[in-house]
């Protein structure tokens, strides 16, 4: 099978060869891999670093090519590959990500043994060895400081591939596709920021298609550095989420707005208490303490008994409040915001752009 890996940048110059190192590391055969970089207008030496990897390595490979990615977002990127990739199936990856050397000969098994899409587990790791950056991450990797999804987990300790089957879930981060699939489907929404890929995947389950995860596969996304970039990111996400309860909220589960109630309840129970009645606060917060020093408990029991760790009540709390924050910024502006965007003329653009295109080939 001729796969083609796609990785969209933008200011990546820190991390893209260290990706790129990756990309060489794969198992699965060069001259059957395509590989896409796409720069999404890059202020750094991004874009010089994706053309040098295409001179040095490109007649190695089934092609090496790199893009432009005019709408500088993500959704923009995924659909400039679309419209531009050769093989049979399309991969994903995610510039603040690293692979290892078997991802795409597994996901290349895992399309050949008969599924349409493909992925697997997801979790993330941080760049350097400093104690708060682990601090940070234990934040990160917390089923309370996080998120519940499948593949955002590591397996069970002692439980090996072999052990485990395939499920099938409802949002991948770092999947493979047949390119049939986006054929039916078509392309990412562009006016969609952080959930345009919950909102294709919602599509794809709808025509049919399972998103099916490998225990064979694993792939890592590097956190932010800092608390103050985790909780940007955090409340950007939180926006986007309640953005896109205007236009698709089929494609949420109500798991996204819980740090919404959050916030919701904090504003609630004060006024409350404000007036003399206490217990609702009293209930709430005892609540949340409870669940955060559990979860810290957890995290020292299972990982580094650094001083550090003790803050995580406090980095939960700041990340529920950035991105409760932002999704009620999000669903502020919504009612304004829906009816310029009921529909996205790019998800039958790419389709019928990928149409021709195999026409022409």
């Amino acid at each position: 099978m001729k796969l083609s890996l796609c990785v969209v940048a933008y200011n990546e110059e820190k991390r893209l060869p260290a990706l790129l190192s990756d990309i060489l590391e794969q198992t699965y055969p060069r001259d059957k891999t395509e590989i896409l970089l796409i720069d999404s207008g890059s202020g750094d030496g991004t874009r010089g670093q994706m053309e040098q990897f295409a001179a040095r390595y490109g007649a190695e490979y089934a092609g090496v090519r790199v893009l432009d990615n005019p709408g500088r977002s993500q959704s923009c990127g995924w659909n400039t590959a679309l419209i531009h990739f050769a093989g049979e199936a399309i991969l994903r990856v995610d510039a603040h990500s690293h692979i290892p050397p078997d991802f795409v000969e597994k996901n290349v098994e895992n399309l050949r043994s008969g599924e349409m899409i493909s992925g697997g587990a997801r979790p993330v790791i941080c760049e350097g060895e400093k104690e708060w950056q682990k601090t940070l991450l234990a934040a990160e990797e917390s089923l309370f400081g996080s998120s519940i999804a499948s593949f955002r987990r590591e397996p069970s300790r002692g439980e090996s591939s072999g052990e485990r089957e395939k499920i099938y879930v409802n949002s991948l981060f770092h999947g493979a596709y047949r390119r049939e699939v986006f054929e039916d489907v078509g392309g990412f929404r562009e006016d969609l920021g952080r959930t345009e890929d919950n909102e294709i995947h919602y599509r794809m389950r709808r025509r049919g298609y399972r998103l099916c995860l490998s225990p064979e596969i694993r792939s890592y996304q590097y956190i932010r550095p800092t608390l103050g970039a985790m909780c940007r990111q955090k409340f950007a996400n939180g926006y986007w989420i309640g953005l896109t309860a205007g236009v698709c909220p089929g494609c949420l589960s109500l798991y996204y707005f819980v740090p919404a109630a959050f916030v919701a309840g904090i504003v609630l129970t004060t006024a409350l208490a404000l007036c003399g009645v206490v217990w609702p606060a009293l209930l709430m917060w005892g609540a949340y303490v409870f669940l955060a020093a559990a979860m810290t408990v957890c995290a020292l029991w299972g990982g580094e008994k650094s001083p550090s760790r003790l803050l995580l009540p406090v980095l939960f709390f700041l990340l529920h409040i950035s991105y409760g924050a932002g999704t009620w910024a999000g669903l502020a502006k919504m009612p304004f915001w829906r009816g310029k965007h009921k529909t996205c003329p790019s998800v039958e653009r790419v389709k019928e752009q990928m149409k021709h295109g195999k026409e022409s080939a």
